[in-house]
């Protein structure tokens, strides 16, 4: 069941008297309990189109739906609560410096009207959640980027939203501290049911965290789908970006990608069932969408060489030659 349900969505923006086309006719749907990512580069439309899913951006055309709810049907009154099913996790963290962190997480709650008791008793959860319950008093400014950035998140969940939307929340952030926050928010997807839409235009964000994906260009999806569905498809984008091929090996080189686990021996297995060569020149594996996906670069000669690579394509591993 889908979470998130936009369908045709359009919008057109006027600067001057050029017209720039952020969205043309862009179908997402988001599963529940589901991390949806959408990579691209700047000025693709990724931003457009999460600012349209919670219709901070209202599109030209189009519908969307957030747990069941027509969002492009509601205004006002009716539409701001809509939105508190939804939740929001900024890029460049978007906190008051004059409050303190506690004071940050319990300003939406604040603004909804609930009490000072439970807004406190829900702030005290939520900075546990995210393991600053030590912070509560501190400001800002005393704050890791990391931090920041769990503070923002606390925020972001304090009306026990369904959905959960990333705008680059990681691309300010180095390394190791861009994969604590991506560990978090599987972990709180996991353990809250969480539905979260991210955007990005880091591969490594997507190839870490996300079930599906899509790629956007010029207001359009140019490929989606389940990330590991994605992996062993034949010329996918999303598979070449993930995984780009290697500059080394010959004409018989090969690139195998194992998109799920496997128990049988299918290296051995072409050399008994087609007599040919294999010369394993480099692997690894990797995890991505939670689940290990090997890749191996293998040097593969003999008279069956054709057979062995559909032998493998039938089992359904991406083959891909490096030489061709």
């Amino acid at each position: 069941m889908a979470v998130i349900d936009a369908v045709d969505l359009h919008k057109v923006y006027r600067l001057k008297k050029r017209r720039v086309t952020a969205l043309n006719g862009v179908d997402l749907h988001v599963r529940s309990g589901e991390i949806f990512g959408v990579v691209g580069r700047s000025g693709a439309g990724k931003s457009t189109l999460l600012r349209s899913v919670n219709l901070l951006e209202r599109p030209d055309s189009g519908t969307v739906e957030v747990a069941g709810e027509d969002l492009t049907t509601l205004r006002g009154a009716g539409l701001r609560a809509a939105r508190r099913n939804i939740g929001m996790v900024h890029q460049h963290f978007a906190l008051l410096s004059s409050r303190t962190v506690a004071g940050n997480v319990g300003f939406p709650l604040e603004i909804a009207g609930v009490d000072r008791a439970t807004r406190r008793t829900r702030v005290r959860e939520l900075l546990e959640l995210v393991g600053l319950e030590d912070k509560a008093r501190a400001h800002p400014s005393q704050l890791s980027g990391g931090q920041k950035q769990r503070v923002g998140i606390a925020r972001a969940l304090a009306s026990r939203p369904k959905v959960l939307l990333s705008d680059e929340a990681t691309s300010a952030l180095d390394p190791d501290t861009t994969e604590s926050i991506l560990e978090l928010l599987r972990d709180l997807r996991d353990e809250l049911g969480l539905t979260i839409l991210l955007i990005t235009h880091e591969m490594n964000v997507i190839k870490r965290i996300c079930d599906s994906a899509a790629i956007m260009e010029n207001g359009e999806f140019v490929e989606s789908g389940r990330v590991l569905d994605l992996i062993g498809t034949p010329a996918s984008l999303l598979a070449r970006s993930l995984f780009p091929l290697p500059d080394h090996g010959g004409p018989d080189t090969v690139v195998v990608t194992y998109p799920r686990s496997y128990d049988e021996p299918l290296m051995s297995e072409l050399t008994r069932r087609f007599d040919v060569d294999v010369n394993i020149l480099v692997g690894g594996v990797e995890k991505v969408a939670g689940q290990s996906v090997g890749r191996l670069s293998v040097d593969l000669r003999g008279v069956r060489r054709a057979e062995a690579l559909t032998y493998l394509r039938e089992h359904g591993l991406l083959v891909e030659e490096v030489g061709a």
